[in-house]
C-alpha cells in the first residue's frame, strides 16, 4: 500500500513538472533545443568597388532584415540566421574566392545582389549543387535552368515590358520604331541583347545599334554620335547607375534627349540614378523595377522597412535597391523555413551537398505563391522557369521621383537556350 501511495505522489509531481516546462518547451520550437544553432547563408554584395553606389544599400537592407528576423520573429523556429557577408567588389577574381569561402563555412545557399557577380560565379556552384539565389539577374545566371534562381524577373524581362510598353504607350509612328540600345559590357547588358534577339523582330521593332561601354565609362559622346546620326526613336539603356547618368547627360547635351525617349533597366531604375544625373537631367525618363519604388505604398513590409532604414541606415531611405535586398532577405527566411520544416535541423547543420539539396527541393522549388510582404509579386516556382518573381512595374522619373504608371506586368518566359546563337 505504501509502495502504491509513492507511486502515485510520483507520478502526480512528475504532471506538475510537466505542465510547468511546457510553456519552456513550446518557447524553444517544440522541445528541441535552438540555443547557439544557426542556420549559415553567405550573401554577395559589391559594397566597394565601381559598383559600391547599389551595393551599400543592397548590404545594409540584407542585414537589417536579418536582423530584424532573428530579433523580432525569433529566427526561424527557434534557429537563428547566420549572415555570412562578404564584398564581391564587383570583381570576378573576389566573387570566386567568395563562393568558395561560403561552401567552406558551411552555408546551405548563397545570395548575389548583382547577375555579373553570379555570372562569375554560377559555374562552380552548379557543378557543385550549391543552391544560388540572385536578386538582379540576367538570363544567363539561369539558362538552360540549373541551380541558380532568380528573385525577380531579369534583364532580359526588363526590355520586353518596357519595349511592349513603348510600342502601345509611346510610339506614334508608322512602321517600326528604330531602337539603340546602349549596354554595358557584361551579363547586365547582355541580358537586354539577348532579348531584343529573341523578340525585337517579332514585336516589330528594329534594332539600329547595339553599343557596349564599361562601367568605369567617363564619356559615352563617341558612341552616342553614332547613334544620333541614326535617327533613333528610342534608347534603351541596361546598366548601373554611374554610367546611365553619363549617357543621359551627353545625350540631352547633343540634344537627342529629350526629342527621343529614353528607357533604363532595373539595375539602374534607382535613387542613385537621379542623385547622379541630377533631377533636371533624368526627368521623364523611363524605367523599369521589380519591386515597389515608393516607401509610401500600402505594402504589409514597408514599416517595418522603414524603420529599420530611418534607425539604422538614414541615406538608405527611398532607395530601390534597399527594397530590392529587404525583399530578398524576406525570401531566405522563407527558403530556410519550408527547408527546416520538411527536413528538420539536423540534415541542415551539416552545410553539405545533402542540405544543399534538401534547401533546393524543398526550399527553393517548394516556394508557392509567397507574397514577400508585398514588396514585390509573389515568388512561385514553376518547372523549367528559375526565375522565381515573374512581374515588374514600368516606372517614370516625374518631378525628381521615381513613380509607378504601371500596375504589375508579367514578364512572359522566353526560352533562350532553345536559340542556337544563346552563349556564344
Amino acid at each position: 500500500m505504501k509502495n502504491k501511495k509513492l507511486l502515485i505522489i510520483n507520478s502526480i509531481i512528475c504532471v506538475a513538472l510537466l505542465v510547468v516546462a511546457l510553456p519552456f518547451l513550446s518557447a524553444c520550437g517544440g522541445g528541441e533545443d535552438t540555443a547557439g544553432k544557426t542556420l549559415k547563408v553567405g550573401i554577395m554584395t559589391p559594397t566597394t568597388g565601381i559598383a559600391a553606389e547599389k551595393g551599400v544599400p543592397l548590404r545594409d537592407a540584407n542585414m537589417d532584415c536579418i536582423a530584424y528576423i532573428n530579433t523580432e520573429l525569433g529566427g526561424i523556429n527557434g534557429y537563428q540566421i547566420e549572415a555570412i557577408n562578404l564584398d564581391s567588389q564587383y570583381k570576378a577574381d573576389q566573387a570566386v574566392t567568395n563562393i568558395n569561402q561560403f561552401m567552406d563555412q558551411g552555408c546551405l545557399f548563397f545570395t548575389t545582389s548583382a547577375s555579373a557577380e553570379m555570372s562569375w560565379v554560377q559555374e562552380i556552384a552548379n557543378r557543385a549543387g550549391f543552391p544560388g539565389l540572385v536578386c538582379y539577374s540576367s538570363p544567363s545566371n539561369y539558362h538552360p535552368p540549373q541551380h541558380i534562381y532568380g528573385q525577380m524577373p531579369d534583364y532580359g524581362d526588363d526590355w520586353t515590358a518596357f519595349a511592349q510598353y513603348y510600342l502601345d504607350n509611346i510610339w506614334q509612328g508608322t512602321g517600326k520604331p528604330k531602337m539603340a540600345l546602349m549596354l554595358l559590357n557584361n551579363s547586365t547588358g547582355a541580358g537586354a541583347k539577348n532579348a531584343a534577339m529573341a523578340m525585337a523582330d517579332a514585336m516589330g521593332i528594329e534594332i539600329i545599334a547595339m553599343e557596349e561601354h564599361a562601367a568605369t565609362t567617363i564619356s559615352e559622346m563617341e558612341s552616342l554620335t553614332r547613334v544620333s546620326a541614326m535617327n533613333p526613336d528610342v534608347i534603351y539603356i541596361s546598366s548601373t547607375p554611374q554610367p546611365t547618368s553619363i549617357i543621359i547627360k551627353e545625350a540631352k547635351n547633343i540634344g537627342l534627349y529629350p526629342n527621343v525617349t529614353i528607357g533604363v533597366c532595373h539595375a539602374a531604375m534607382t535613387k542613385a540614378l537621379v542623385d547622379l544625373g541630377g533631377a533636371d537631367i533624368i526627368e521623364g525618363v523611363y524605367g523599369v523595377f521589380p519591386t515597389i519604388v515608393s516607401w509610401d505604398e500600402d505594402a504589409p513590409a514597408v514599416v517595418k522597412m522603414k524603420e529599420y532604414a530611418q534607425n539604422l541606415h538614414p541615406n538608405d531611405v527611398n532607395n530601390g535597391d534597399y527594397i530590392a535586398a529587404w525583399a530578398q532577405s524576406l525570401i531566405i527566411a522563407e527558403i530556410l523555413r519550408k527547408t527546416l520544416d520538411a527536413v528538420g535541423y539536423d540534415v541542415l547543420a551539416k552545410g553539405d551537398a545533402e542540405s544543399w539539396a534538401a534547401i533546393e527541393q524543398y526550399g527553393f522549388q517548394g516556394l508557392d505563391g509567397y507574397d514577400v510582404g508585398g514588396l514585390q509579386s509573389p515568388v512561385n516556382y514553376v518547372a523549367g522557369d528559375n526565375r522565381l518573381g515573374k512581374s515588374l512595374r514600368i516606372n517614370r522619373v516625374t518631378n525628381g521621383v521615381i513613380t509607378a504608371i504601371t500596375g504589375w506586368v508579367e514578364a512572359p518566359l522566353i526560352k533562350y537556350e532553345d536559340y542556337d546563337w544563346f552563349g556564344n
